[in-house]
């Protein structure tokens, strides 16, 4: 899903650098869903050595979101940023050193990095050097599908270990576009070891949050995409100026039919309408079957919200680091020292 993600603020060099490594990323190797020989993750993995982990991330993830509504979205785009680059292993959490510079946050902007280090420091309080940075992400996303899309309660295996590499690059090489065709995401998801079908259903992370106008201009001018819903168009029309006009570049939000804040299967509805933002999103009405899967989804939200949850669980373990690899860093910005 040119994805959860999904906000899709790519910083201006990513955007340049992205331009040379297309051919790159389409040859680089495919990743696997988990690290060789490693053990598995697993259920109330935290049950012995922490057992107030869980309720802990919880509690203070809950009163982060009921602070700021936004925030739900910007944890669930931290969480499959993270994992569609290195594998969930926190990597996108640190912050750059005199020896790396160059490291993922800088090569796309998100949000959340504050209120994730103080969800840590509240589990540091009642575990320290016990609970990871990685698994923090997983049960904060886990936790706002509770709080922005009224999930039912699930388990969230862990066991994760935070990541001691942070690459600039490898975040262009690795996060879908959001002007990506089908074809291309399609394989940018088998590549993670996720399918079609958690292509479709992860797309609807972008009924929350914001994106910049930067990202959708191309589908308003010189002309809008004639996939586009016009009346949609014209609204964001008064808020996107066209490039080069000195307007700036307006942050607007994914949903703008219904609440944007809540993680729904809205997002099917307006893409059915054309009223979504990005191309990678309209894509999905370019096959039979995903125009389906879409219609489906749209008409059944229980039935969506069960395959979100276990797409989520299946993004949650790309390529982990668990048992001794790794580390579990005392603050997510920054890898412990020797």
């Amino acid at each position: 899903m040119a994805m959860l993600m999904m906000t899709w603020t790519w910083t201006c060099n990513a955007k340049l650098l992205l331009m040379t490594l297309v051919f790159a990323a389409a040859l680089s190797a495919t990743v696997t869903t988990s690290r060789a020989q490693s053990p598995p993750l697993q259920y109330n993995f935290y049950g012995a050595s922490c057992p107030q982990a869980e309720a802990t991330v919880r509690n203070v993830t809950e009163g982060i979101i009921a602070n700021d509504r936004t925030m739900g979205a910007a944890f669930m785009r931290l969480f499959f940023h993270d994992c569609f680059v290195r594998g969930c292993d926190a990597s996108i959490l640190l912050d750059p050193t005199s020896s790396n510079t160059q490291v993922e946050k800088k090569a796309i902007a998100l949000r959340g990095y504050a209120a994730v280090n103080t969800i840590k420091a509240a589990v540091e309080a009642v575990c320290p050097g016990v609970v990871s940075c990685a698994d923090i992400l997983a049960f904060a996303a886990r936790d706002t599908a509770v709080v922005s899309g009224g999930f039912a309660g699930f388990g969230m295996p862990s066991g994760r270990r935070d990541g001691v590499v942070s690459s600039f690059i490898e975040v262009l090489q690795n996060i879908p576009s959001p002007t990506f065709k089908l074809p291309d995401l399609v394989s940018n998801f088998a590549k993670k070891g996720l399918d079609v079908d958690d292509l479709v259903t992860l797309s609807a992370a972008h009924s929350f949050g914001q994106a910049h106008c930067s990202f959708v201009n191309g589908r308003l001018y010189p002309t809008v995409d004639p996939t586009m819903n016009a009346t949609y168009a014209a609204g964001l029309k008064t808020v996107c100026p066209p490039p080069g006009s000195g307007g700036g570049d307006p942050v607007i939000s994914n949903n703008r039919v219904t609440d944007p804040n809540a993680l729904s299967n809205q997002f099917y509805s307006n893409l059915m309408t054309g009223q979504v933002l990005f191309v990678s999103d309209q894509q999905l009405m370019n096959t039979t079957y995903t125009a389906a899967k879409v219609a489906n989804n749209s008409a059944d939200s229980a039935a969506w919200m069960t395959q979100f949850q276990t797409a989520l669980l299946k993004m949650g373990s790309i390529q982990v680091l668990t048992g001794t690899a790794g580390q579990v860093r005392k603050y997510c910005n920054v890898v412990n020292s020797s």
